[in-house]
């Protein structure tokens, strides 16, 4: 058997590999995605808060610039736009195009955990909620 780091890594790049494809369509990463939904789940959002949530995905956009790129794409296809300086919101359309990705994101999570109960799927967030917890508060 595979040791977990091997499986985490291999997951982690099919779903981004997947998710990428997926979304191209729309004109988004998988990266950008997580971007559109701090912007929308978070009121008063910054920029701060986007780099924040973005730091705990482990091949998220590190370094400032890549948070950057990824927030001219957002701005520059108007699915978000600046109300105030330092702070995001999303466009209206972009509320609305964000509402037709989930559609696409709900197959996707469907197709994720074909054949996987929701008991076997807590599980398995459980267990890597409390490896991660030992591993950071040591």
């Amino acid at each position: 058997m595979k040791p977990i780091g091997y499986w985490l890594n291999r997951t982690d790049k099919a779903l981004t590999a997947y998710m990428n494809g997926m979304l191209a369509e729309f004109g988004l990463t998988r990266v950008a995605w997580q971007v559109l939904n701090v912007i929308r789940d978070t009121p008063q959002a910054t920029d701060a808060d986007v780099r924040t949530a973005l730091a705990a995905n482990a091949d998220g956009p590190a370094l400032p610039a890549a948070v950057d790129t990824v927030l001219d794409t957002v701005f520059g296809d108007a699915w978000a736009t600046r109300p105030a300086p330092g702070r995001l919101d999303l466009t209206p359309s972009g509320r609305e195009r964000l509402t037709a990705v989930e559609i696409r994101i709900d197959a996707f999570r469907e197709l994720s955990t074909a054949g996987i109960t929701m008991d076997e799927y807590r599980t398995a967030v459980s267990v890597l909620e409390r490896m991660t917890h030992n591993l950071e508060t040591r």
